[in-house]
């Protein structure tokens, strides 16, 4: 069992996104994603099932062209798909990669 702070965990800009993973396994994986005001995750092919639980702050989740706003307390999940994010005002998400089977 491990706890994690998630007001103590470190968070790297998008370029060095992979630095923001603080659990990995073969299965899934976590990550913490902060964004400041007007930033974004441009579109990418997701091939695993993804899992966005938003701390504090909004942003927009783009699956496969469909917008969705996403806000504090929102816990959004989609299947493999096209993904993007942005936000206007900012926003800090815990991201969940799990593998396809």
């Amino acid at each position: 069992m491990e706890i994690f702070d998630l007001n103590k965990v470190q968070s790297f800009p998008y370029e060095k996104r992979d630095k923001n993973v603080f659990y990995i396994t073969d299965e899934f994986k976590v990550r913490i994603i902060n964004l400041a005001a007007g930033e974004e995750i441009p579109e990418c092919i997701m091939s695993s099932y993804v899992i966005f639980y938003v701390i504090e702050g909004e942003a927009v989740v783009t699956v496969n062209s469909e917008d969705k706003v996403i806000n504090s307390g929102v816990c959004f999940i989609t299947e493999p798909a096209k993904l993007a994010l942005k936000t206007k005002s900012g926003v800090k998400i815990i991201g969940i990669q799990i593998n396809k089977i």
